[in-house]
This record gives structure tokens, C-alpha cells and sequence, in this order.
């Protein structure tokens, strides 16, 4: 298995869970990932939310991702980084325009976030790897 294998995993299971840090205590929501591609998983969110001020703070990250069928997971730990290319955020609203219905309408908009998970490894488990989770191989991308 190789990174091209985790992104085709995460574009074919989009909803997935994001876990960040606010202080000492772990945060997890359900998150719709925008789309991953060999340099990265890409998210869109608003600044107002807590989301937002927490990987501003603290960019270590975890996500999960799993079949429908829970078949199989993939797990991701990395790093991220705030958007801020104009023609990136363009392409989001245009992508995703549920972001008009909070006002969102034009790139430079301060209420969009999009950021990239940029770095990291990842895994793949399934029940069979159960009680092995250490020994699985993972997988490193980005710089």
C-alpha cells in the first residue's frame, strides 16, 4: 500500500472524523473532507468555529475514515495548514456551494477556512489487523 492508496480510500469514504486538541482536552466531530489528492487531505470550515481556533493553536490533527461497510479504516495523523491562495478558496466555494448559505460568496471572504492536511502517516487497519495495531506499516507523506 502507498499514499495513492489513502487517497483513493478517503475521496470513496468522504465523511470522516477529525480530532483536534483544545488545551489537554481531545475534540472529535464528523467532518465532510472536500477532497485528497497526493499532496494532502482538504477540509472547509468557518472561522467562527472552535475548529478553526484550535488548529490555529495547536496544527497536530488525527482523522479517521472508515468503508461504509466498516470493512476497513483508515487512520491519519499529521499536520495542518490554513489556505490562503485565492484561487484554492475559489474552487471551494464553487465545489461546495452549501458554503453560500453562510454568507460565503466570494474567496476572500474572512469567514472561510480551507486547510490542508499537509504531513503525516497513515494506516489502514481492519478486524483482521486487531491486536496488531503497532506492527502495521505506515504509510509517510508530505514533507
Amino acid at each position: 500500500m502507498d499514499f495513492k492508496d489513502c487517497v483513493k480510500f478517503a475521496n470513496d469514504n468522504k465523511t470522516c472524523y477529525l480530532a483536534t486538541a483544545e488545551g489537554d482536552q481531545p475534540r472529535v466531530r464528523a467532518m465532510g473532507m472536500w477532497y485528497a489528492d497526493e499532496t494532502g487531505f482538504y477540509f472547509q470550515a468557518q472561522t467562527v468555529k472552535a475548529l478553526y481556533k484550535q488548529i490555529k493553536k495547536n496544527p497536530k490533527v488525527e482523522l479517521y475514515f472508515n468503508a461504509k461497510d466498516f470493512s476497513k479504516v483508515l487512520r491519519v495523523s499529521g499536520k495542518v495548514k490554513i489556505i490562503t491562495d485565492n484561487k484554492i478558496r475559489a474552487k471551494c466555494i464553487e465545489e461546495r456551494p452549501f458554503v453560500k448559505n453562510f454568507g460565503i460568496t466570494e474567496p476572500g471572504n474572512p469567514l472561510l477556512v480551507v486547510f490542508q492536511v499537509y504531513t503525516g502517516e497513515a494506516y489502514f487497519w481492519t478486524m483482521a489487523d486487531s491486536m496488531k495495531e503497532a506492527s502495521l506499516p505506515r504509510i509517510k507523506f508530505g514533507k
